[in-house]
Order: structure tokens, then C-alpha cells, then sequence
């Protein structure tokens, strides 16, 4: 690939104190999101930071520092997280606090799978393994996410409609009427702006905030899972792990996605180089280590190529920068009590937004790989994906099939049976090789598009 003339490879010729403005810059960019995935499950803000800093960090390490990737809090857990941890008892939505650390020991099972995807991958080439994953399978996959988590928002929502559609209506002006560093960072201006209205309004207790101590630890060992290697439930173990797990296959691909993003944005071939195995591997063991700590699973952050493309400065090193900022916000107890007073109806607002663009991905991932639809074998997954993930998640208070194995209950979310299905029959039902060529365009390699190219002049 071919260098972008106005693009910034190396950004020491900037200097130091823009550097560290840019770095700054991608640290917001990815603020807004990653917070409210604490705000949303009840885990730890701070360490939920501290650990999207140190998770940017290994993965920049474990790929050799080349692709300027930032991780933050992955929205397609969320589900996992409430389907563990939370009840609904008189239509409100309860928090069992003592139940997230199972919920992370799900995760934790969950980022061993990038690892076993990753090692695959090296083993066998991209090709081969990746043909259990097109978009047929991915796209709705990716949009059914969307759609079993936005009820939770719209429930939120009703706590107080006026702030919860002002965070809206900031998020959609700022996305598209916003210049600049306005538009790379709706999300956040919609959490300020609505945060700010329920102040006036008199709706924003603050104690917590005045009580709270200007620096502390970011974690609390009582909250992480090494407290439930101390005395394990086994059947909370294993339900945790069967429910959350299989939302890996969903995010592993959303990781494949956005490593293709970043390379199209800076125009290298990250995933020939460092290769897709080594990020995935780097996604994977942050994911666990945040799951260790009580804090969220991480993925690659579309936010920060948002970042990259408006920049033009594609130099690893600057996100770097923001991971260590984050790191550094994560020590202060007063900054995680201010996010943590945010009300519901702000959360809910921006949340409605955020759920929605995770359908709408999942859809340009069907639209921009030209998914065939007049094939019935695609009408067929794609018709079980969806009705699986969304019918189940909604067809009892727990949103999942309910079963026992001996004296163990175990609970499979919608997501879940959906992607099982989906992976099942795309393996099984008759796909021509042709039609597979064109499957995902993230693995067509220079040399198959320089093919290709021969072959249309001909």
C-alpha cells in the first residue's frame, strides 16, 4: 500500500506538547463510550480506565507497536453482564454486585477464545478459519446486539425523557453538523449537555462525589474474580461461562472488522503485518486481564480511527499517550464517583444512540460485502440469527432458554443460541466456491485484487 503525502507516520516532528494534544484528543474520543459500560453493569469506572490504558498498552506491545489501535469497553458484553448479575423484580432492573465477578469469570473464558481463534489462525492461514465467519453470519450477528440491548436504554430513557432526548439531540447535531473535534466526540458532548441539564433540574445527587477521595486505588480485590477462585460456586461458574462466552464469536469478528478499518485508514496492512493472529492474541489477553481486575472486556475502538482519519497522524505512539492518560485518570476515586452520579436518563439517551449504531455496523458490514439475498441459504441464517437473539432475549424475565444439566442450571442468552445457529448452519448448508470468494473483502489479498483487476481488463 502506498503512503497518504499529507499523512503523519512519525509524529516527533510535531513535537512533544502536540503530541501529547493529540494524545489527549484520542482519549476523549473514546471517553464517552467507554464509561458508560461501567455505568451501565455496575463494575468499576476506574478500574474499567485503568485497564483500557494497560489493555492499549499489551496490545501495542504484542503487536510490535505497529497498528494504532485503542482499546476501550466492548458494548457486546453488556448483555452478558445483566443477564448474571441483574433481575427485574417489578420491572425495574436490580444489581446482585456480589454476581459481577462470575460475569467476569464468563469474560475471562470468553477472551480465551481470541487466543484459541489466534492460534488457529496461525496455524491454518486467515482463509481457512475465517470461512466459518462471513458477513452472513457476522452481520446479523453484529445487529442483534444492538437490538436485544435496546430495551434496556429505552427503560432508562423513562426516568426523565426531557434529559434523556436532549442527550440524543446532541448526538445526532454534533454528529452531523459538528467540525472538527465536535464530531469525533458526540458521545461525550451528549453526556456533558444532558449531565449538565439534570443538574439544573435538581435530579443529580452528588454525596457520593463529595465523599469520594481525590486519589485511591482503581480496584477493589473484593470485586474482582480472584475473589471467586477463593470459594467457587461451580454452578454459577459454568452458567456464567456458557452465557457469555459465545458473545466472542460475535466480538472477534467486530475485531477483525475494525483492524480492517484501520489499515484502509492509514493505508498499511495490518493484517498481513503484524498479522491478524498477533491482534487478535493482543485483544484477547487484555480482555482477560481487564476480566481479572473486575473491570469490562475490551475491543478496538472505531472512535479512535475516527481520530486517525480526521488527523491524518497515524503514529502508534500518540495512542499510546492516551493509554497512559487513561491510566492516570484511573487513580482518582472522585473523577469514578462523577460518572458514577450521572443519571439514568442520560445513560439511556446516549445508550438508545450507541445501540443503535451497533445494528447499523452490523448492516454495513451486510451491505458493503454484498450479501446475496436472493439466496435462500442466506435468507435462512440471517432470518435464525435475528429471530433467535431478539425472540429469546425477550421471552422471559431471565432472556434466555433455561436448562439443567444433572444438579447444574445452566441459562443461554438470545445472542448466544442466535450465533451458535447461525455458525452451525452457515458450516453445513451449500455455499458455492464463488460465492465464498466475494465473502469478506478483509481477507482478499493485493495479489487476488490485482487478479481480479487483470481479469476484468480481459
Amino acid at each position: 500500500m502506498g503512503d497518504n503525502k499529507e499523512a503523519i507516520y512519525d509524529a516527533k516532528k510535531l513535537g512533544y506538547p502536540k503530541m501529547l494534544v493529540l494524545g489527549l484528543q484520542h482519549m476523549f474520543a473514546m471517553f464517552g463510550a467507554t464509561v458508560l459500560v461501567p455505568a451501565l453493569t455496575g463494575l468499576s469506572v476506574s478500574a474499567t480506565l485503568l485497564f483500557a490504558g494497560l489493555g492499549t498498552l499489551l496490545f501495542h506491545f504484542l503487536t510490535k507497536g505497529k497498528v494504532p489501535a485503542f482499546l476501550g469497553s466492548s458494548f457486546a458484553f453488556i448483555g452478558g453482564y445483566k443477564a448474571i448479575a441483574w433481575t427485574v423484580e417489578d420491572g425495574n432492573e436490580i444489581l446482585h454486585t456480589e454476581l459481577l465477578p462470575y460475569a467476569c469469570i464468563g469474560v475471562l473464558a470468553a477472551g480465551a477464545l481470541y487466543l484459541v481463534l489466534a492460534g488457529l489462525i496461525k496455524a491454518f492461514g486467515q482463509k481457512k478459519v475465517m470461512r466459518f465467519f462471513p458477513p452472513i453470519v457476522t452481520g446479523p450477528i453484529i445487529i442483534a446486539i444492538g437490538l436485544t440491548l435496546s430495551g434496556s436504554a429505552v427503560s432508562s430513557c423513562e426516568d426523565n425523557w426531557v434529559v434523556a432526548i436532549l442527550a440524543i439531540l446532541v448526538v445526532v447535531v454534533c454528529n452531523i453538523y459538528g467540525k472538527g473535534m465536535i464530531k469525533i466526540v458526540p458521545i461525550l458532548l451528549g453526556v456533558v449537555v444532558s449531565y449538565i441539564a439534570a443538574c439544573i433540574l435538581g435530579i443529580v445527587d452528588f454525596t457520593a462525589v463529595k465523599e469520594a477521595a481525590w486519589i485511591g486505588l482503581p480496584f477493589d480485590m473484593q470485586d474482582t474474580a480472584f475473589e471467586v477462585f477463593k470459594d467457587p460456586d461451580s454452578s454459577l461458574i459454568a452458567n456464567s461461562i456458557i452465557t457469555i462466552m459465545p458473545i466472542a464469536l460475535a466480538t472477534m469478528v467486530e475485531h477483525i472488522g475494525d483492524i480492517s478499518a484501520i489499515s484502509s485508514t492509514t493505508n498499511r496492512n495490518f493484517i498481513e503485518d503484524p498479522g491478524l493472529h498477533r491482534t487478535l492474541l493482543g485483544d484477547g489477553l487484555a480482555t482477560m486481564l481487564a476480566s481479572l481486575f473486575g473491570a469490562p472486556a475490551n475491543t478496538t475502538y472505531g472512535e479512535n480511527t475516527g481520530v486517525l482519519s480526521l488527523t491524518k497522524v497515524y503514529d502508534p505512539r500518540v495512542i499510546r499517550i492516551a493509554a497512559y492518560c487513561a491510566v492516570i485518570f484511573s487513580f482518582s476515586p472522585k473523577f469514578a464517583a462523577l460518572i458514577g452520579s450521572m443519571p439514568a436518563a442520560t445513560v439511556g439517551g446516549v445508550s438508545l444512540v450507541l445501540y443503535g449504531m451497533i445494528s447499523a455496523v452490523g448492516v454495513r458490514n451486510i451491505v458493503e460485502n454484498q450479501v446475496d439475498f436472493s439466496k435462500g441459504r442466506n435468507i435462512i441464517i440471517a432470518a435464525l440469527i435475528l429471530g433467535l437473539s431478539v425472540g429469546v432475549k425477550y421471552h422471559n424475565a431471565a432472556g434466555a432458554i433455561l436448562f439443567s444439566i444433572g444438579s447444574v442450571d445452566f441459562q443461554l442468552t438470545g445472542l448466544a443460541v442466535g450465533a451458535l445457529v447461525g455458525i452451525i448452519l452457515n458450516a453445513i448448508l451449500p455455499l458455492e466456491e464463488k460465492e465464498y470468494k466475494g465473502a469478506n473483502k478483509a481477507f482478499v489479498t493485493e495479489e487476488e485484487e490485482a487478479e481480479k483487476a487483470k481479469e476484468s481488463k480481459e
